[in-house]
């Protein structure tokens, strides 16, 4: 009988402990990524410069690219940069926006990328999709997973802890992510990639259950590994359906009307994904989420990063604006304003009790 199988995309080498940083030149060599040393390195201009201190002696053949913000033009510029100088890979070494940016401009110029995460802020550090901002606000486009994904938890220690604390609410949001996905298959019949559910989902659930802290290098190691398969789990799904529910669409209205105000990517998704679970009857688990968010020094209330009740409650209200056609429970109660507020009433009163 045939086996029938499939190709998912995903990293060659994923490396994450203590001193992985030191082995980077090894690693690319012994994975045939670039056996020269010939890379292009995108860096930011703050931590980036100790990084090439630290890497450039190990690394003689690289040339290195400071990337300034992570807009779409300092990505159309770094792929122009490093267009025709035959490199054998581009090295995203930095936060979000330096690894989005490179992968980006590695797309474009077609070379492989490699993620060297400074900091574990959100799951894009695997992802098959680059967020940059643009005049029109900020754009999500479809880039290649990076060939070779690095985290060296020395490294990550050394960032501040407001970004490990981004990354866990990032990861904890999965599991309303999923659970949204799964309602717009029951309701809408949408396709649900099961392979791509379970990965992000379990990563979450990793996350969520671990009883360590940010100041735990088992627990970072957990929550590496979770972001990195919600990454690939993007990719398996072919978009962002795993990892991008209502949570998600409450965070871009936060962006999108305060802009001046919003708090961290992770901060925000958390607070959005007890919220949901409060909204789709799953009580418990909304608390339980809400208690390990807290743990861990994270918000679940708006008041926690600056807003008032009724700012949230206009965020939930124009949340599935920011994601036409895609549906959640957001989609699926259809809220009023009036039902939204009695609905975060009780959220607020579940939490303080």
């Amino acid at each position: 009988m045939p086996v029938l199988t499939r190709l998912i995309p995903s990293p060659v080498v994923v490396d994450i402990r203590r001193g992985a940083m030191d082995d980077l030149a090894g690693l690319l060599a012994d994975q045939r990524i670039s056996a020269s040393g010939k890379l292009a390195i995108a860096i930011s201009g703050g931590s980036g410069r100790a990084l090439r201190e630290r890497l450039a002696p190990v690394l003689p053949g690289a040339d290195w690219y400071p990337v300034t913000d992570g807009t779409i033009d300092s990505a159309v510029r770094l792929a122009d940069g490093i267009k025709g100088n035959r490199y054998d890979a581009v090295v995203g070494l930095g936060g979000g926006k330096i690894i989005d940016v490179a992968k980006y401009a590695a797309a474009r110029v077609g070379m492989p990328m490699v993620a060297v995460a400074t900091n574990l802020s959100h799951d894009g550090l695997c992802s098959p999709v680059a967020t940059l901002d643009n005049d029109n606000g900020r754009g999500s486009y479809g880039v290649p997973t990076p060939i070779a994904v690095v985290i060296d938890l020395d490294v990550i220690r050394q960032a501040p802890a407001r970004y490990v604390r981004s990354g866990i609410g990032d990861a904890v949001s999965n599991i309303s992510c999923v659970a949204d996905w799964e309602l717009a298959h029951e309701i809408q019949g949408e396709e649900i990639d099961g392979l791509a559910a379970a990965m992000a989902r379990q990563a979450g659930e990793a996350v969520l259950r671990h009883p360590g802290t940010v100041g735990d290098d088992a627990f970072l190691k957990v929550l590496a590994e979770g972001l990195v398969l919600t990454g690939i789990s993007m990719s398996v799904a072919g978009d962002s359906r795993p990892a991008s529910g209502g949570c998600h669409e409450i965070n871009h209205a936060f962006d999108l009307l305060y802009p001046k105000r919003a708090a961290s990517h992770g901060e925000q998704v958390g607070l959005g994904a007890c919220f949901a679970m409060h909204l789709r009857g799953a009580r418990e688990e909304s608390l339980h989420m809400a208690s390990v968010l807290r743990r861990h020094g994270l918000p679940v209330l708006p008041d926690e990063i600056g807003f008032t009740a009724e700012e949230f409650v206009r965020a939930v209200e124009y949340a599935p604006q920011t994601r036409p056609g895609r549906f959640t429970i957001l989609e699926h109660l259809n809220l009023s304003t009036d039902q939204i507020r009695d609905a975060y009433a009780d959220y607020a009163k579940a939490i303080h009790s």
